[in-house]
């Protein structure tokens, strides 16, 4: 599951955020350094960070939102009346969204979730039921699960357990209609996060390999290639959209 990144002064801070995320939401990593923030992205997939801002963070951060620009980074803190050449540090350094603690404590899960790179993917993705002809409701639960849980491919019988039908019903049903099958949709979705995530220069075909847990550089390229009819190198052109397009115009249906 994806992750939230935090780097964050005030225990009370880190707890309302925990409180306030989804129950079946993101699991939050307390990083204390950016150096430490810096493994995290190299080796989980990170939804969004979440810091508070201090003068000294921007340097290390500049270089870091330079490097991902796609990374969505939500300023949580105590922020005063006095605070406005701070938030005007966090309007250059493009800040998704700015919390203020013990005001926004009660939403600032929501917040980070709307900010998220998951929220993004999701309005990239919004036409895919109707694209991919996922007209049913079982079809269209499923996929608003799929499209948030790319870490790994998701097992079928887990999700069928999610959805409270057996995992031979879900199978047979959500490729009725035309749409097409659960495997090549579950591969869609994860092929569209890499294209999200390679649209970031910081981002290294290794390091999307590892975050989305495919087998090898050769796993990811041979998937693409199969969903968006492209090389690894060119997804990060495409774009979740441009993917999804990819798709729909020829590799909805397995060629075996």
């Amino acid at each position: 599951m994806a992750a939230i990144a935090t780097l964050l002064e005030s225990r009370a801070a880190l707890l309302a955020l925990r409180r306030t995320l989804p129950r079946r939401g993101r699991g939050v990593v307390a990083c204390h350094t950016l150096s430490a923030l810096r493994r995290v992205l190299e080796r989980r997939l990170v939804d969004a960070v979440v810091l508070c801002p201090t003068p000294a963070v921007w340097p290390e951060l500049a270089e870091l939102c330079t490097r991902l620009p796609g990374l969505p980074i939500v300023a949580y803190g105590p922020f005063r009346p006095d605070d406005g050449e701070l938030l005007l540090d966090c309007r250059r350094h493009a800040v998704a969204s700015v919390a203020v603690e013990g005001v926004d404590d009660p939403i600032v899960g929501d917040m980070v979730m709307r900010a998220s790179i998951t929220a993004e993917r999701r309005r990239a993705l919004a036409d895919a039921p109707r694209m991919l002809r996922l007209t049913e409701p079982l079809q269209q639960a499923a996929w608003s699960v799929l499209v948030g849980e790319v870490e790994r491919p998701v097992r079928t019988t887990t999700l069928a357990r999610s959805l409270e039908v057996s995992r031979e019903h879900l199978s047979r049903q959500f490729g009725a209609g035309g749409a097409p099958n659960l495997k090549r949709v579950i591969d869609l979705t994860r092929i569209a996060c890499a294209a999200q995530l390679l649209a970031n220069p910081g981002y290294s075909i290794p390091t999307v390999v590892r975050v989305l847990h495919f087998g090898s550089a050769s796993h990811l390229s041979s998937t693409a290639r199969r969903i968006a009819t492209v090389s690894t190198r060119g997804l990060g052109a495409l774009g979740p959209r441009g993917v999804l397009q990819a798709f729909v115009r020829g590799n909805t249906r397995s060629r075996v």
